[in-house]
């Protein structure tokens, strides 16, 4: 206690004694702003939960049919595996906001009849492919960790690859993987602030709008509170759940 009361009252002595915090403390912490950039903030922040909420149904689904592709054996499923290879490398190594960019500013300007224009749709595909990629790796890792002996107790039962993937391996490989899927969960919620790069009015844009027209930057300090009390918690939910679940693994080795 006393430690943390030292560094911290030390870190802030020396912030609050520098020559310029009243003015940095005008343009950041103005109590007037943040009341009144809060009801903008707020509305925005509602948009990235809900691109949150739809990309979070998105990115398992086409993860885990990616990891099932680059599982299947036998050279007649070479194609399948190669298409597989190609996503997770391409998407993998695209960084999020070019994607992003490329998405949404490129596929509407083509004027493709039946595709839609909308920047938020472009947005939540950017994040599900870019982020559909790194998952898929991390199915794939929980599939091969599965002791081959599953596979082959399986397949001398009777049951096709597929059968065996969908009834013996994917149910423990998923089991294996849920907390490094937490963790993605976490950088999903935040990386969600991307989107605003397309004019898309989330908190992050509604508090760039703010300070245009105000030259005050507090809005961006309401919109880190914003994030940060959805990140924090949900972080704090993901230690929870993985050492839970090291102590229930930890139980049934010892059973």
């Amino acid at each position: 206690t006393v430690s943390a009361v030292v560094v911290f009252g030390g870190g802030a002595f020396v912030v609050v004694r520098s020559p310029n915090w009243p003015r940095v403390r005008q343009q950041f912490f103005n109590g007037d702003d943040f009341v009144d950039a809060w009801p903008q903030v707020l509305d925005g922040f509602w948009l990235n939960l809900e691109l949150f909420a739809y990309a979070m149904l998105l990115i398992p689904i086409v993860a885990l049919a990616i990891a099932v592709m680059r599982s299947l054996r036998g050279p007649a499923f070479w194609p399948v595996r190669f298409i597989a290879v190609v996503y997770t490398d391409v998407f993998r190594g695209i960084p999020l906001i070019l994607l992003i960019l490329l998405l949404g500013f490129g596929v509407p300007a083509l004027d493709i009849s039946g595709l839609p224009r909308s920047s938020t749709f472009w947005g939540i595909i950017a994040l599900t492919l870019s982020y559909s990629a790194y998952t898929a790796e991390i199915y794939r890792s929980g599939i091969d960790a599965v002791p081959e002996s599953q596979t082959a107790s399986a397949r001398a039962l009777g049951l096709t690859q597929w059968q065996s993937l969908r009834f013996a391996i994917l149910p423990q490989a998923v089991r294996n993987v849920v907390p490094a899927l937490m963790n993605t969960v976490v950088s999903l919620q935040k990386d969600v602030a991307l989107i605003s790069v397309l004019g898309v009015r989330d908190a992050v844009r509604e508090a760039q709008i703010y300070t245009t027209r105000t030259f005050n930057y507090t809005s961006f300090v309401v919109a880190t509170l914003l994030f940060l009390a959805i990140s924090i918690p949900l972080t704090r939910f993901v230690d929870w759940f993985i050492a839970r679940d090291r102590a229930l693994r930890s139980q049934t080795m010892v059973g």
